[in-house]
């Protein structure tokens, strides 16, 4: 079947935004065809510099999180540079920010100031604890958001210490929740006509994904503490050691899955033990039924184990590293590792576009961009400025000094 364009194309976003949640929110609307133009100030997002990993100077942070993009250098400290920012927000559709809650207002690039630019213009706004709120202007980063949302509380292994998810979640799923907001924002505006500022904290969002755990508590009064490997109300939703070291985890979640673990693990005595009968007798009995499925599970390697439950339907998975999912060849066919040429030269692997339609196109993925790259074809091309206004404007200040539109001029791919 021959696909359509990728659904938000013709989309314009601005992206003030650096580091990660703001930059993972864009990249996901870049994935889906938004345009996204990154504004960057003279000495560029941090995350470029960002050690310990790079590719021809670039850091494998920025790389991760900033692809299929322009950047444009700008400086909106002061009015020649606001004055840019303020023609682009009249072409665009929508600004999104991650700066402490009144930073904006001070450069005069908050929504209230935007809004009398573009009545239409959807504006997001990403902090830490939300634009409200006795925390409203505390500095928040990701470990920041998990040890006070709780979620912190229930990483670890049981009778150890809390520690961080090992993925970023507080910033990706404050990314997440954004992208989804703004779209949800868009698609009001085609109804009323009139943009909105939609403000997204990355606590709030921590709060909302503490999700059954959060409920047991409001629920019971009962405090839910470190999770371990398995799963509070089902013993045989766990991790378990194979002969060979590798950990094996089940989803053995109904009474046909269980009689059919005992049998793949040569334990059918146990389908008849009073202790294990039902969920709630094996939830109960848990402590004395752990240590049998370990002995049990101890008794055959991590391939051997893999085969059996898959031939009697349980659900299981190795616990694999990052290189073996990398390598996986269901994330191989899904097309989750591709590989792009960087505009400084040779290629890089990427991670791969979650979201598949059935016919909508998916965007193409084209280089990180390289800082300022694309100043000079925006100005010309967005805004049809001539090459004398580029010029007064970059005499002004307008982008930090002068990297900014010669490193666009000597870069650009075109946007």
């Amino acid at each position: 079947m021959t696909k359509g364009e990728a659904p938000l194309r013709g989309l314009r976003i601005l992206d003030l935004t650096q580091f990660l949640a703001g930059p993972f929110c864009t990249q996901i609307l870049a994935d889906l065809g938004a345009e996204i133009i990154k504004i960057e100030p003279a000495a560029g997002d941090p995350t470029r510099l960002l050690p310990p990993y790079f590719h021809k100077g670039e850091s494998a942070y920025f790389l991760a999180v900033n692809r299929t993009k322009q950047s444009m250098v700008l400086d909106l400290s002061i009015e020649p540079g606001r004055n840019v920012f303020y023609d682009l927000v009249k072409h665009a559709d929508v600004v999104i920010e991650a700066y402490r809650p009144g930073v904006t207002k001070k450069l005069g690039a908050d929504y209230e100031a935007l809004k009398a630019v573009n009545p239409r213009i959807v504006y997001c706004s990403i902090s830490g604890f939300g634009q409200d709120g006795p925390y409203a202007t505390r500095p928040a980063y990701d470990m920041i958001v998990q040890a006070l949302s709780g979620g912190m509380s229930l990483t670890g292994e049981i009778g150890g210490r809390p520690v961080r998810s090992g993925t970023p979640i507080g910033d990706l799923n404050a990314g997440q929740s954004a992208a989804t907001a703004i779209l949800a924002a868009l698609w009001e505006r085609e109804r009323s006509g009139a943009g909105q500022a939609v403000d997204i904290s990355m606590l709030d969002v921590q709060i909302a994904m503490l999700s059954y755990l959060g409920e047991y508590y409001l629920i019971s009064g009962d405090m839910p503490g470190l999770q371990g490997r398995g799963h509070m109300s089902i013993p045989t939703y766990n991790a378990f050691r194979a002969r060979d070291g590798r950990d094996v985890l089940i989803c053995a979640n109904t009474e046909r899955m269980w009689q059919e673990l005992c049998e793949a693990l040569e334990i059918s005595e146990l389908v008849k033990d009073p202790r294990f009968e039902t969920n709630e007798r094996r939830h109960a009995h848990r402590a004395e039924l752990t240590p049998l499925l370990e002995r049990a599970f101890a008794q055959h390697d991590c391939a051997e184990l893999l085969k059996r439950f898959h031939e009697h339907g349980i659900p299981s998975a190795p616990v694999n590293s990052v290189a073996e999912a990398l390598a996986d060849p269901q994330v191989a066919h899904r097309c989750m590792v591709r590989e792009i040429a960087h505009t400084l030269g040779g290629e890089i692997r990427v991670l791969g576009n979650p979201i598949k339609f059935s016919r909508s196109a998916e965007n193409e993925f084209r280089s990180p961009p390289t800082l300022g790259q694309h100043t000079e074809s925006i100005l010309r091309e967005t805004l049809g400025y001539t090459s004398e206004q580029i010029e007064s404007l970059r005499q002004r200040g307008a982008f930090g000094n002068r990297s900014g539109v010669n490193s666009a001029s000597s870069k650009s791919r075109g946007a």
